[in-house]
């Protein structure tokens, strides 16, 4: 099989960082030659979850190589067709609005409109306290946008956070493979709470 360049961007949802640690070590295990991006947010903030620079160091351990963290070092991913497909995991309700609405002023989102332009494929892992709310247009949106898949998600918490939405983080590989076969992911929509 020929090797697959996968970019993994990270975004600000930081109380799934853990989880998204976990993937990008299985996607990693998989794929080989993966690619650590970060939003300015992830990179700058420490939060209750841990300090931005042991994520960062532990992204650059795993794939043994350095993090796109400004928009300059994330531009050549088009132009010198830099990888295969492009994980954003996890993805904010901030992000999926900007990636909707064409707005390319962070790293991820110069990454997924560098990586689009070469009709490459953008698998989304959701993780929006808002998604049935604010982000439920710009799901939408995407939903309907060529070369953009989903991760199948589904309520994290329909009684206390009824409008979040979260993917199963678990199915990330299924979601590139299919991706990288130009096809979504099904089903979409999850039954029950995850």
């Amino acid at each position: 099989m020929e090797p697959i360049r996968v970019g993994f961007a990270f975004c600000g949802s930081f109380c799934t960082f853990r989880q998204a640690m976990t993937v990008l070590e299985r996607v990693h295990a998989r794929y080989g030659d993966v690619t650590p991006i970060v939003s300015e947010t992830s990179a700058a903030t420490d939060s209750r979850f841990g300090p931005a620079h042991e994520y960062m160091r532990e992204m650059e351990r795993i794939c043994d190589k350095r993090v796109i963290d400004s928009i300059p070092k994330a531009e050549p991913i088009g132009p010198k067709h830099l990888l295969d497909v492009l994980v954003i995991c996890p993805c904010t309700g901030n992000t999926l609005a900007k990636l909707a609405n064409g707005i390319t002023d962070t790293t991820v989102t110069m990454a997924a409109k560098a990586h689009l332009r070469n009709g490459g494929p953008v698998v989304l892992c959701l993780a929006t306290n808002d998604g049935l709310a604010a982000s439920a247009k710009n799901i939408g949106t995407l939903l309907d946008k060529k070369n953009v898949y989903f991760v199948p998600f589904g309520q994290d918490d329909p009684v206390e956070k009824p409008t979040s939405l979260v993917a199963d983080f678990s199915r990330v590989n299924d979601a590139i493979d299919a991706a990288l076969r130009g096809e979504q992911l099904q089903p979409l929509l999850l039954r029950g709470a995850l």
